[in-house]
Formats: structure tokens, sequence, C-alpha cells
């Protein structure tokens, strides 16, 4: 039968692969699955009367591929030298994996024999098989092993079939599709990292090398705290969260959330008083929550006896004929170039002097800056706050002392996991929150924010993320609880996306871990000045007086 792979068509054997197809083509190099009406399938699959499409390391798909295999042999090295070892793979850290081992201590050796091992069964080039099963299998396999987390998490799996992959004799479930074989995920690299190890990735742009690694002592600080009390809280995984849900220990769950969170703005309030900084600078990635962030940080200051006041950088843009273009020559809102840092360092030194100052007001419909002005001041003893995606760039603030200056970066850094094995990226929750944010405040279906997300997040790598370790404190704003909660928004959104649509395949990733999380009725209990707030609607920030 013929097929059409990258719009070149090819003559193939009923039963062949995609792998087989490729390899016709000269296609086999770097290839990691095949994209098919919207769906990710794995090269070994069987060939279609249908387009496809290669994915390679330069796709969103295929590195997601990439990053599921090599964890898999990174656990397979496990295994075979330290059978039992309780593995948590916890979230990104820069261009790799950050894994945790409980009970165990890490040291260099360790980490030199995991790296070798791995090496050894990349080399062997064992292929990676799918193995059908029903999810009463998949239990009985999983609870022989003693993987208690996927045993709990299977019983809250929606579908009777279930889909594992086998290599080398281990058998291991990530929700999402494999490469080929261990030979086609060689480029890594494993580093001991505070306590645990990171798995570093290849290079974004050139997957024949390695990733960079850079240090992220504040970041990793950070993602441990969360993590450390999502252990403390026993809500590590989906279905830790969807037995409180069942049980109806949810709503006592989200207050506690809701306190740690007050604790954490307080003490940061408490540590911009004793800085005597006169401009706090906020600044995170999109979805983050920086705007009910900065308003109950407000709160948190006006009760040590402060008065700030915040400044909008939004009113400082440029007017949108004078804002540079990107290498997409689209208008680039990104960068610090399109906002006025001339007149925002002007007004900020008069601000500090005690003077008064007349901000200006922009129309993002128009592009243009308006007639209207507002009038701004503030004692000499109280701070400024700016929240904005370059608050953390001294760029933006060339004229004032960095002694002057409190830095925050604030993220939702998700550490709930689908299972010890299978972690949720924060990419992908920030995603949902803005999602369900843009259809039902923004007017904008999920169709335009699925197509601006790439752009945002190359704005983030840009603009955000190689600032983030100068912050003076960082904060995270994902709530354990969230997702219960905002599937019953985003799932009917994410469900109805088709699959003739361009976005279906991310839209299906996002429903696939969705479909592992039990949604809960309880909004009532979510406080009106909860961060969450800001994307489900119902904040107390955003009423009228």
């Amino acid at each position: 039968m013929k097929i059409k792979i990258n719009d070149c068509l090819v003559e193939v054997q009923n039963g062949a692969t995609y792998s087989d197809a490729a390899a016709t083509l000269g296609l086999e190099k770097g290839a990691l699955a095949v994209m098919v009406r919207g769906e990710t399938l794995s090269l070994n699959a069987a060939c279609k009367e249908t387009d496809a499409h290669i994915l390679t390391y330069f796709d969103e798909e295929g590195k997601r591929v990439y990053e599921r295999s090599i964890r898999f042999v990174m656990l397979m090295a496990f295994e075979r030298l330290y059978p039992g070892a309780f593995v948590r793979c916890e979230h990104s850290l820069g261009r790799g994996i950050y894994v945790t081992v409980r009970g165990m201590k890490l040291t260099e050796d360790v980490v030199t024999n995991i790296r070798e091992c791995m090496k050894s069964i990349v080399k062997a080039d064992l292929p990676f098989t799918l193995l059908p099963m029903s999810r009463k299998e998949a239990i009985a396999h999983y609870a022989n092993r003693g993987d208690e987390d996927k045993v709990k998490l299977l019983k809250y799996r929606p579908f009777e079939h279930f889909r594992m992959y086998e290599c080398g004799g281990m058998k291991e479930y990530f929700y999402g599709e494999m490469a080929k074989s261990t030979g086609s995920v060689s480029v890594f690299d494993v580093r001991l990292v505070g306590g645990g190890f990171v798995v570093l990735l290849p290079d974004e742009n050139d997957p024949t090398r390695l990733s960079e690694y850079r240090p992220m002592p504040k970041l990793l600080s950070t993602f441990r705290e969360s993590a450390r009390w999502h252990e403390i809280l026993e809500v590590e995984n989906a279905a830790d969260l969807n037995e409180m849900t069942e049980k109806g220990h949810l709503r006592e769950f989200i207050r506690v959330n809701e306190a740690l969170m007050d604790r954490k703005i307080y003490e940061i309030a408490d540590k911009i008083v004793e800085s005597r900084a006169r401009l706090v600078c906020i600044a995170g990635p999109s979805s983050s929550g920086k705007t009910t962030f900065c308003n109950r940080l407000m709160i948190a200051l006006r009760v040590t006896g402060l008065t700030p006041v915040k400044l909008s950088l939004d009113d400082y843009y440029k007017n949108r004929d004078q804002i540079p273009l990107d290498e997409h020559g689209e208008v680039d809102l990104e960068c610090v170039e399109s906002l006025d840092t001339e007149l925002l360092g002007k007004h900020l030194t008069q601000l500090l002097d005690g003077e008064q100052v007349e901000a200006p007001t922009y129309d993002f419909l128009t592009g243009m800056r308006t007639d209207k002005t507002h009038s701004i001041k503030v004692d000499p003893t109280s701070p400024i706050l700016i929240e904005g995606i370059h608050g953390l760039n001294d760029r933006l603030t060339p004229g004032i002392r960095r002694d002057m200056k409190f830095k925050i970066y604030i993220s939702a850094l998700t550490t709930l996991n689908i299972d010890d094995h299978n972690r949720i990226r924060t990419t992908d929750a920030r995603l949902i929150r803005r999602i369900v944010r843009d259809a039902a405040f923004r007017g904008t279906d999920p169709e335009k924010t699925f197509s601006m997300w790439a752009s945002v997040r190359r704005g983030e790598e840009k603009n955000i993320f190689p600032f983030q370790e100068d912050a003076d404190a960082m904060i995270n704003s994902s709530l354990a609880y969230e997702l219960a909660v905002v599937k019953n928004y985003a799932y009917p959104i994410l469900t109805a996306i088709t699959p003739d649509n361009q976005h279906y395949t991310a839209a299906r990733r996002l429903v696939k871990f969705l479909n592992y999380i039990r949604s809960a009725d309880v909004e009532d209990e979510i406080p009106l000045n909860s961060i969450l707030r800001e994307f489900i609607g119902g904040s107390c920030f955003y009423r009228e007086e």
C-alpha cells in the first residue's frame, strides 16, 4: 500500500511500521515518533493509509517522547543496580529532569554507576514494545511489584484499557508514546544536584549536543519547599488528591493550602520591610497569578504600617508603531524595548524623591497611549510595586541602585505528580490556567490561546527565566488542590477540540493527564482573594467599588 510521510509518497508492505517507511525515505535520522491525524504514535506502530509526519527533537511532541524514553532508561538502570529504590521524577530544572531517591544516600559513585548503566542500555539499542492490557491486569502487575502509587492511580482511571511499555525485561507506564528503541536517546548526562540528581537532556537547538547545566539553587529550593509540604500533607500524586476528594476532606485541604500561601506572602512582606527597599519588582511567566499576588502583597505590606503604591508596566508600553518586530515579523510586546523605559525611569526617580507624577494610560485595543493620565505619589517610607515580565531585568530600572530594589519571582511550580514516575509539567498546568481565564474573561477561544503559547514560551525563555536566580524571594503560586477545581472548566473546552483542529495534539495531551484527576464541586470553599480566583473568576480584586 502507499502512504504519505512528510508529504512524500512511499510504497510499503502490509504490516510495515512507520520506522520501515521512514527508513525507505531516508528520514530515520533523528526520528522519535510519528504524528497521524493529530495523534502521536510510536515509530513501531503499523502504517495506516493516511498522511503522517515524522517527529524529531525539534518538535514539542518529539521532545516529550525523548524525555519519557530517557526516564525509562534511567529507571531500568536503577532496576538493574539498585532494585527496590524509591525513585521519584520530580520536576524540570533548566533543560533537565530533577529526580530524587528516598531512603538512599546519593553519592557521586551512585550517579556514576547509573550514568554508565544507562549508556550500556542505550548502546544495546533495546526496542520499546507496546503491551496493551486491561486495567485489572495492570493493577495486578503493579501490586505484585509493590508500586502502590500506580495501584492507587489506576483505581481512578476512567477507561478499562491500558497501554504499558516493555523494554529489556522491565514493564513501565508513561502517559504518552516512547521512542523506537533505547538507541534513539543517546544524548544525556546525569549530575548530582542538591540531594537528588538531574538527568540532562539535549540542547534544544542542536539535539546532537548536551544542554548546558546552569545551577539554579533558589529555584530548586523553592521546588523542594513545596514538595516537602506535599509530602507532609500526604498529597504527592493525583491518586492522593482523588482520595481526598472521595473521602470529603478536600475542603479542609483547601483551607490549609490557602493558609500556607498567606503565610508565604506575609513572610515576603516582612523581608521587604527588613530590606528597606523602595522598589518591589515582581516578575514571573504567564498565568503565574502575578496580579493577585501583587494585590495580596500590597495588603500584607499595609498590615506592617506601610502605604505602598502600585505602578502598572502596561501603561508604559510604546505606541504600537514604535514597538520592534520579532523574528516572525510580528509586533514583539514581550521585549523590554516595547516599554518606554526612559519615561518609566524618570517617573520612578521622581516618585522616590517624593514628587507626584502623572502616569500614562495605555489602550491595548488601539495600541496607543491615551490622553488620560492618573496621579501617583508615595510617602518616603513606603515601596512602589511594579509587576510585569521584565520586573527582574535591571534594564527596566537602570537609574535605581540594586540595594533599593527587592525582586520577587513568582511561578506556578507544580509539584503534584500523576504518579512517582510521571510528573505534571509546570508549563502544562500554566497553560490550563490560561485557557480557562482567556475563555472566561478575555473573549479568547482556546485555538487562539494555543496559537499564542509558543510565542509566550519563547518570551519567557528570553525575558524571564534568565533573571530568576537574581530574585530576593521566590514564591510558588501553584495550589495543590487546584486541578480538581480547574478541571471543571478546562475539560469541556479541551474535549470539544476535534482531531481536524491543528491544536488537537496539544489539547489531547492535557486531556490525557486530566483524566487522572477527579473533579470536585468545592468552589464555594475557595477564598475570594485566592490566586486561583484570577483564573476561574470571583476574585475580590476585580470587583468594582
